[in-house]
């Protein structure tokens, strides 16, 4: 598997926080209808499998630094909560060291919404590339990495080929998880060819590889006895917390949620790889649910009619409308309407009528959306900075935007829940946190700025009127305190501060 590409360490992420990697407030899990009389930490002690006798420098700094933040235990065994359990099955169906369910501790803190600026993504974090290669799809609609069930698995598969590869060594395997296996391979023939040992301690690998196994055999070693290093593990019941229900179909989330009787944010945290208000298209369309509502749920959704699922609308095509023109409007993807209206191309002609999914409910019953998501992250904010909106245009980088902006590329990136290499699209709003007092529009003349009072007319979003007049979205969001995610209406009274030079 070395033509995989390292997969970058916990550090990388920012979940280390009260919240989740992206700022968003973090519920707690629900309680079990029934306590269940065993804690699953004995059950992961049970079938631990690795020498955890071990001690050395580069273990003792992990486990002092796990030891002296009582409060990131409490918070990473919170998440866990969640998916532990299920897990655990899986190690164990593998006979797989139960010291690998851990790895998320490490690798995400059990965030699933976790993004390094490696570009990995999700509890395991698997990049891009990896992520393919392992049949994690990734899309507008969904993200595998971030799927629970689907990212387990390619995780599980594959820290097991690289045991395979090494011998049986987990230790090298999880040292290839992390640098790749041809990074751990080729450490061993140079080792090899100086008559030096090969075993992971004796290998010359990254800093970040260095520090990665110790990490695993740190935790590991706290959850093999807690008391020992003056710490505390909250108990997690030794029972299932999910079910897994088929759907079968296309299934708006916040109708998902209803029939599920959960709030927006426990469905979202439980279906983590869903992106976007409804399952994909073509796929999955399993919904996870605690498992105490997991029969009423599956019962109430095979009694849902079909065109309950999800919600249309009728819009008839305007002169000048193409397919990217009106997918924008309804925030979806030109594929989408092509499937849902038989397109073959991208041919349309003003007058027919197109059908078009759309949220059932507004903004506020889709909690954990990627546009949620990021539009948190954003207003996140820096102490004594102020924010600005960017608007990207064609010919954009990262680096010309953090250099305008004096601001660091790596800082850029995280404020906008982005990696360093990750790609720039035209019209894409980036939040800028500047310590240089600006203005709305950061590089255009203060003369050239106008305030524009304008009255919402029928047909009119947030979309349309922000590339009327050259302004971002978030911008008419911020100027005016509105919801994204809520629909305009007519009469309604917006205040706009445009740069005459672009706009009209």
């Amino acid at each position: 598997m070395d033509q995989l590409e390292p997969m970058p360490a916990a550090g990388d992420v920012s979940a280390t926080s009260d919240g989740l990697a992206n700022g968003m407030q973090e519920p707690a899990p629900l309680e079990p209808a029934v306590e269940a009389p065993a804690d699953l930490w004995q059950r992961v002690r049970d079938g631990f499998a690795l020498d955890l006798s071990l001690d050395n420098d580069r273990i003792r700094a992990q486990r002092d630094w796990y030891a002296r933040h009582q409060n990131y235990l409490d918070r990473v065994a919170s998440r866990a909560e969640r998916y532990l359990h299920y897990i655990v099955e899986q190690a164990e169906a593998r006979d797989m060291p139960t010291e690998m369910v851990l790895l998320p501790v490490v690798e995400s803190a059990f965030d699933p919404f976790a993004y390094s600026h490696g570009r990995a993504s999700g509890p395991w974090q698997f990049i891009p590339s990896t992520g393919r290669y392992f049949n994690l799809h990734q899309n507008w609609w969904y993200d595998g990495r971030r799927d629970i069930v689907a990212s387990t698995d390619a995780a599980l598969t594959y820290l097991q080929r690289l045991a395979d590869r090494f011998d049986g060594d987990w230790l090298l395997a999880l040292a290839s998880y992390n640098a790749g296996a041809g990074t751990v391979s080729r450490a061993i023939a140079r080792n090899k060819a100086l008559g030096r040992p090969t075993d992971f301690w004796h290998l010359n690998l990254p800093r970040e590889t260095r520090a990665y196994v110790p990490k695993l055999l740190a935790i590991s070693q706290i959850v093999a006895d807690p008391h020992a290093y003056n710490v505390s593990l909250k108990p997690i019941s030794d029972a299932p917390y999910f079910r897994v229900v088929e759907a079968g179909s296309q299934l708006d989330l916040a109708e998902a949620a209803r029939l599920a009787a959960i709030s927006s944010e426990e469905l979202y945290l439980l279906n983590p790889g869903y992106n976007q208000w409804a399952t994909p298209p073509e796929g999955p369309h399993r919904i996870l649910v605690p498992v105490d509502k997991a029969d009423a749920f599956a019962d109430k959704l095979a009694a849902l009619p079909a065109d309950a699922r999800m919600r249309w609308q009728r819009y008839t095509i305007r002169s000048g409308d193409s397919l990217i023109r009106i997918a924008n409007r309804f925030n979806i993807t030109v594929g989408m309407i092509q499937r849902a209206n038989n397109l073959r191309g991208n041919r349309i002609i003003a007058g027919q009528d197109l059908m078009i999914p759309t949220p059932a409910r507004d903004g506020d019953a889709y909690a954990l959306t990627a546009d949620k998501r990021l539009a948190a992250k954003q207003d996140q904010g820096v102490s004594g900075r102020q924010r600005i909106d960017h608007q990207v245009r064609a010919g954009d980088t990262l680096w010309d935007i953090a250099r305008l902006h004096k601001v660091s590329v790596r800082e850029l990136a995280r404020w906008n829940n982005m990696a360093p290499r990750d790609p720039l699209r035209v019209g894409q709003d980036l939040a800028v946190w500047t310590a240089e007092p600006t203005t709305v529009a950061a590089v255009a003349r203060p003369e050239m700025i106008r305030k524009v009072n304008y009255a919402v007319r029928n047909g009119d979003s947030l979309y349309r009127i922000a590339g009327r007049f050259n302004v971002s979205v978030n911008d008419i969001a911020r100027w005016n305190r509105i919801d994204t995610g809520k629909y305009l209406r007519p009469g309604q009274r917006l205040t706009l501060y445009v740069d005459v030079r672009n706009a009209f």
